[in-house]
């Protein structure tokens, strides 16, 4: 299969290049990036020397780009991937977007919280996380890909509220997440000296990934579903830590939240169950597609308190996208993912 990147010099992007590197079904078409045109690959990523040779950043038009490709994707800013959906899709392509155009299914939300006006409404695209929308990311033209809090924050929770497990008034997502999740940017909250020995809450109650979240939720439990989510920012490159709580509703054991996380994941290979009791860390998750999920009961307050971990470059983006392109094309889920997670 031939795959283009377009924004392929962000992180997302380099992460795709590295990760697809090993795949053995694919080939590269075209990279593009809006600031580094004319560049090979190699010069603006070093380490992606002797995969990529001299392969340069493209300027092709998308509708050129979409007709020599079987799929697109799309690392771009909000408001880029939607402008082009409809010429990939016309020319035989598919769309993967990296980015947050494609994430809602009712186009005001995301016109509410992103400030733009969305120009390609009834896309038919699918929210990708594939363990949960699998059977309708085989069949999709376009996939939205789930940002990285979302997909920590979603899998935690799914099972609690498939389920009927707890209250769904009482959801709180904790989250904390490396500086890469912010992308490859200049801003001062991310350089070393502002991040470095330094934890710091941003974005309470008004994070973009909540209404995702909340979408999601939603979703499986047939009614609305309103979440607290408070990011916050990590004196690291790679990963999300999600602690996730909520009230167990009146009766519910233990033993029936172990039954539930079994039921859902038990037997999907990316999801790593450590059971009750257990303690996900990022670093047993850094460079893999693997998400690790742990919950605990808490009797003298009558919570359960699910705990995932996983890369926010790989699970939490391009490893997530490598993986829904796997389904789209009828590949093993797991081609070219099969790394083991980097440690120390």
């Amino acid at each position: 299969m031939k795959y283009s990147i377009l924004g392929a010099t962000g992180y997302t992007g380099a992460e795709l290049l590295r990760i697809l590197a090993n795949h053995p079904q694919v080939q590269v078409q075209y990279l593009t990036s809006e600031n580094q045109t004319g560049a090979p690959i190699t010069q603006v990523y070093p380490h992606l020397t002797q995969f990529y040779h001299d392969k340069m950043i493209s300027i092709k038009e998308v509708d050129q780009i979409a007709a020599a490709s079987d799929v697109i994707f799309a690392c771009l800013p909000h408001g880029h991937a939607m402008a082009i959906g409809e010429k990939v899709i016309a020319a035989g392509a598919r769309l993967i977007d990296l980015g947050a155009d494609y994430r809602f299914s009712d186009t005001t939300i995301y016109e509410q919280w992103y400030k733009l006006k969305h120009v390609h409404e009834n896309s038919q695209a699918v929210y990708g996380l594939t363990e949960i929308k699998r059977d309708q990311v085989k069949a999709a033209k376009i996939v939205a890909n789930p940002g990285c809090y979302t997909t920590a924050s979603i899998l935690a929770l799914t099972p609690l509220i498939q389920y009927d497990l707890v209250e769904r008034k009482t959801l709180i997502v904790d989250a904390k997440s490396g500086v890469s999740g912010a992308g490859r940017k200049p801003e001062t909250m991310y350089l070393i000296c502002e991040a470095f020995e330094n934890v710091q809450a941003y974005g309470i109650a008004s994070h973009r990934h909540t209404p995702e979240i909340e979408q999601a939720l939603s979703e499986t439990a047939h009614e609305p579903v309103i979440i607290n989510f408070t990011p916050h920012l990590i004196p690291m490159p790679r990963g999300i830590l999600a602690t996730c709580y909520a009230n167990l509703k009146s009766g519910v054991t233990a033993e029936q939240v172990d039954q539930a996380f079994q039921s859902a994941y038990g037997k999907e290979f990316f999801i790593r169950l450590l059971g009750r009791g257990g303690y996900p860390a990022t670093k047993n998750t850094r460079g893999s597609n693997f998400c690790d999920i742990a919950w605990h009961i808490d009797p003298r307050t009558n919570r359960v308190i699910v705990v995932s971990a996983l890369d926010n470059l790989v699970k939490g983006a391009a490893g997530q996208a490598v993986q829904n392109m796997n389904v789209m094309f009828g590949l093993d889920e797991k081609t070219g993912l099969m790394q083991a997670p980097l440690y120390p």
